[in-house]
């Protein structure tokens, strides 16, 4: 009997991560296709999303009070969907990667978009955004050395990080 509560617990982690990665690409789907949509429409669908996050965070809460061995797994989700809905990151891969606490692949891309900045691939103002999103949630992921950062010109960026 013991394990089957494992199992519906392990079930419904993996059911609320593929519900998160769905919202989570949605967004990315949207930010991409950005261009390609009419502002009303852009600005409506990305209402719509958020407040599927919304709800989706409602749901997460109600989880939580309930179920006390999905609080430490949950909370780490619910914290990626407050930053969304908040709008703390824009960039929904960042999102993604802080909700599944995965430092070491925000870390590869913060190298990648050094590269990027570096051969023209990436304009400046995108670059400084997106790297303050993956700073900020690696120091909110608990890494040491994220909370002094050098900001200089592209040719000699680095982080502690």
């Amino acid at each position: 009997m013991a394990s089957r509560g494992k199992t519906e617990t392990s079930k419904l982690k993996q059911n609320l991560e593929e519900q998160l990665d769905r919202l989570m690409q949605q967004l990315q789907d949207l930010e991409e296709c950005r261009e390609e949509l009419d502002t009303d429409e852009y600005e409506e669908t990305k209402k719509e999303t958020l407040e599927q996050l919304s709800e989706f965070n409602d749901s997460l809460k109600k989880i939580m009070s309930g179920n006390m061995t999905l609080v430490d797994e949950l909370s780490g989700m619910q914290l990626a969907i407050q930053a969304a809905i908040s709008q703390a990151f824009k960039t929904p891969e960042v999102i993604r990667l802080f909700a599944k606490k995965q430092p070491g692949q925000l870390r590869t891309r913060l190298a990648e978009m050094d590269r990027d900045l570096m051969v023209g691939k990436l304009e400046r103002d995108l670059y400084t955004q997106q790297k303050v999103e993956i700073l900020t949630a690696l120091r909110k992921l608990g890494e040491k050395g994220c909370s002094q950062v050098t900001w200089t010109l592209p040719s000699a960026s680095h982080q502690k990080c």
